[in-house]
């Protein structure tokens, strides 16, 4: 059996993949033989371009992943989208499970307007990775998805080294949730409660970081016309992500509305934001607080005969621990309305004891309940401002 352990005494790399991942310079690959793109190849095409030459070149490089063959057939789960008969709620639950799977991820953004004088975009943000996306929990009213990051990476002297396996996001699905976590900038969530009638046929879609802190949340209907099948969400607040804190500080809060539509082959996430400037308070300041409008693509093409067996592995080893973490977080949003965390999570690096215990696991250490769970718990109520971490 082919060994998971990763090679060249790169023990660190899962939680180097983890603050890094989105943030590196990586292309995707074109094909088995295919160049390096040039960032003149890798030009958007939205009419004439603010600026010339390199000012427009999409931030990203050069990391190259493993070969990969795309599997062009209609997915089972796409077909069983198309299934006579199926109840209005059953058709929405087989979209969000249409979603797992294991595919190439490319994520795509650009800025398109601004609103201050003398705007100047900052360059387009392009990246990739290789994810293995599996469903945690399918009930009638409730679907839990999470990703893997399961990475090859070619080095400079052409050797391939992985696969790397980082914990990505997670994205829990609830049918009528009236009751949402809200990202209210500053690093602050709140629960706002809608009221029964404006959820009725909805369903809510909360994010999670690597580390299960909360992200954002919002809610939508799943529109469904022969075979398309789309979700729309309400407009919703969310925190910098790391392509953008890592580089930017002239905002503090991403206003937008996402959309995904499940495709034969995989399926397509659109954003579209405002970069909002907010003042003390969490509000977005009085005069000129929009700095711009970027829509994003993230696009994510099933897989076929990817090797993803190092991602089931991490699944099947740190699972229990992860459950821990997210109970641990249950619990704070379960008994607070409002709190307000030290830092931002993954810019403050919060995470890393979480890494590294889940690390030991996937290098096969035995999971000890007690300290999991005392873990868990002594971490995540160390990222509350007021904690003895601040």
């Amino acid at each position: 059996m082919r060994s998971h352990r990763r090679s060249g005494g790169a023990r660190r790399w899962s939680l180097l993949v983890a603050a890094l991942a989105l943030a590196s310079s990586c292309a995707p690959r074109r094909g088995p033989s295919a160049p390096t793109p040039a960032w003149a190849t890798r030009q958007f095409t939205f009419a004439w371009p603010f600026r010339e030459g390199d000012g427009v070149a999409p931030r990203g490089g050069t990391t190259q992943g493993s070969p990969v063959e795309l599997d062009l057939a209609p997915s089972a789960a796409w077909r069983r989208l198309q299934e006579p008969g199926l109840t209005a709620v059953e058709r929405d639950r087989q979209a969000i499970l249409a979603m797992a799977g294991t595919y190439r991820a490319s994520f795509d953004f650009l800025e398109v307007v601004g609103f201050r004088p003398g705007f100047v975009p900052d360059r387009p943000y392009q990246s990739w990775g290789t994810e293995y996306v599996y469903v945690r929990r399918n009930e009638p009213r409730f679907v839990s998805l999470q990703h893997l990051l399961v990475m090859f990476v070619r080095t400079a002297d052409g050797a391939m080294q992985g696969p790397f396996v980082t914990k990505h996001w997670r994205q829990d699905w609830r049918y009528e949730d009236s009751e949402l976590l809200t990202y209210r900038g500053h690093n602050t969530w709140a629960k706002e409660r809608l009221p029964p009638e404006e959820v009725q046929g909805a369903w809510t879609q909360a994010v999670f970081q690597v580390d299960d802190s909360p992200r954002y949340e919002a809610y939508g209907r799943w529109e469904h016309l022969g075979n398309v099948s789309t979700w729309r969400s309400s407009t919703t607040w969310r925190p910098l992500p790391r392509r953008e804190f890592s580089v930017r500080s002239d905002y503090h809060v991403l206003i937008g509305t996402n959309q995904l539509t499940i495709t034969p082959t995989g399926w397509v996430q659109e954003e579209e934001n405002l970069k909002v400037v907010l003042d003390e308070d969490g509000r977005p300041l009085t005069r000129q607080p929009v700095v711009a409008q970027e829509i994003g693509l993230n696009r994510y093409e099933r897989l076929a005969h990817f090797d993803d067996s190092a991602g089931r592995h991490y699944r099947e080893r740190t699972e229990p621990f992860w459950q821990e973490v997210q109970a641990a977080w249950d619990e704070i949003i379960a008994t607070r309305d409002r709190f307000t965390l030290r830092a931002a999570p993954d810019q403050g690096q919060l995470f890393t004891p979480l890494l590294e215990y889940a690390e030991k696991l996937y290098d096969g250490a035995a999971l000890e309940p007690v300290t999991a769970r005392t873990l868990a718990r002594e971490t995540v109520g160390s990222y509350l401002a007021g904690s003895r971490g601040q």
